[in-house]
């Protein structure tokens, strides 16, 4: 008869103790909390993750604000948002467009759009059909191009084909959400306006700058603690810091213009004693 033979299994190996990752072994005792770990390990950037952060970072005091944003000031006084854009109508679509996409995913596709169609008028003009096939590399084109046409319309029939400069008015056209009316009321009209996308919310919540639960409370927040005078391009270096340097995944911590004012308690498992060097916070815009 054939020997049974028994397999080992991790339930048999008694005593034997788990190997250590390399992040662990790096790790200081003591150096960040076990929900800090957690989150890095699971992309913080998610909401359930950063809502998680925000009950355990301390918020900042308003001295470290405003020194934040000082630094963010002088490395990029005119900060500018990445997508291309000819005039608020544009805008206004690039921005309805880049829900669920990328900016440079948006402007391959825009920017050839853009160059032939750039007033309500002529996206009437343009069809619902002809759009979709002009936009059909980014996701959900086809409710955006269905949007896109319907919001079109609105602006001759309401606005005489003009954008207005109104959140609630902004609000009332299709596809058109508070994040895209506050990016538009920010960049079209120079609105102080806060626009949370998923960047914002991630540094505001890890960074402990303007922890919160969800997005309304981010931007309540953000718009309460944040100085008069950094409020114009504040949605800007938020969203290029969060998207370049105070990434989800791999932050560069080691990098960061603020890591000595940041309340994360986890940059201590990338800082791991590299003294941080003065990186511009954002990159090259495009319009």
């Amino acid at each position: 008869m054939a020997r049974k033979t028994t397999r080992n299994t991790p339930a048999k190996r008694k005593g034997q103790a788990p190997k250590a990752t390399a992040r662990k072994a790096k790790l200081k005792a003591g150096a960040a909390p076990a929900p800090m770990l957690a989150a890095v390990r699971k992309r913080n950037g998610s909401k359930a993750n950063a809502a998680a952060v925000s009950d355990a970072v301390k918020p900042w005091t308003p001295a470290e604000i405003a020194e934040a944003f000082r630094r963010w000031r002088d490395a990029n006084p005119e900060p500018k948002g990445e997508l291309h854009y000819v005039n608020p109508f544009t805008l206004l679509i690039a921005v309805s467009f880049s829900a669920q996409a990328t900016d440079s995913g948006v402007n391959k596709a825009t920017r050839p759009l853009f160059a032939e169609v750039d007033t309500p008028q002529k996206m009437v003009a343009l069809g619902e059909d002809r759009l979709r096939d002009a936009i059909k590399s980014i996701g959900f084109f086809n409710v955006k191009a269905r949007n896109a046409i319907a919001l079109s319309r609105k602006l001759i029939a309401d606005y005489g084909g003009e954008v207005p400069r109104d959140r609630e008015a902004l609000q009332g056209l299709p596809g058109v959400g508070r994040k895209t009316a506050n990016v538009v009321l920010n960049i079209a009209f120079g609105e102080p306006t806060m626009a949370v996308d998923t960047h914002v919310f991630r540094v505001s919540n890890r960074t402990g700058l303007a922890p919160g639960k969800d997005v309304q409370a981010v931007e309540a927040r953000l718009d309460r603690v944040i100085p008069d005078a950094f409020k114009v391009h504040a949605h800007h270096w938020l969203i290029l810091h969060g998207r370049y340097v105070c990434k989800a995944v791999r932050p560069l911590c080691e990098s960061c213009l603020i890591n000595d004012l940041c309340h994360w308690p986890g940059k201590a498992v990338f800082l791991d004693g590299v003294k941080p060097a003065k990186l511009k916070v954002s990159a090259p815009a495009t319009r």
